[in-house]
């Protein structure tokens, strides 16, 4: 990898960074937020007819509605503690993006994925999310800005990502 472009990144990967790159995939697969509130959306109905047709509302059934809304509200929070579980016990991670891909190694593993593997990616506020070419998008890769430590690196990051991907 060429040094002089790359771009080191240097971080613990965190629960949140997980969900920050779940979101991003719900919003542009919104197939999983579609059946997630046509789901909820099942669940308050049935509950709403069941209360009018009955006259009372039955606390049992308003019981299991509010654990399916939680459980929909939740349900990337808990992916997201999975995934950590997964991979929070392999310590520090370091990251090179360049010309060539991204490149990431820890104690225990290291994996080089070319561009080729990437539709694109998304930037938010505190990270980049590069996104697998798969139709479900089941590979994310997400780069906490906190990674980066030297000024003009997050520059430098979105223009190799620029260059190599698009976003999405």
């Amino acid at each position: 990898m060429d040094e002089q472009t790359a771009v080191q990144l240097v971080y613990r990967p965190q629960s949140a960074d997980t969900l920050v790159g779940l979101r991003v995939r719900e919003r542009i697969k919104r197939t999983g937020l579609l059946l997630r509130g046509v789901f909820l959306a099942l669940w308050v109905g049935h509950w709403l007819l069941s209360a009018v047709g009955r006259g009372s509302i039955d606390v049992v059934s308003t019981v299991l509605v509010l654990f399916v809304v939680l459980v929909v509200w939740g349900y990337p929070r808990l992916q997201a503690a999975h995934v950590q579980r997964i991979i929070g016990w392999q310590g520090e991670y370091h990251a090179t993006v360049s010309a060539a891909g991204l490149a990431c190694r820890n104690d225990h593993s290291s994996l080089v994925q070319k561009w080729s593997v990437f539709q694109g990616y998304r930037e938010t506020a505190g990270h980049f999310v590069l996104l697998s070419r798969d139709p479900n998008i089941m590979c994310l890769d997400v780069l906490p800005k906190r990674g980066v430590h030297e000024a003009g690196d997050l520059d430098r990051l979105r223009a190799i990502l620029d260059q190599h991907t698009t976003r999405v």
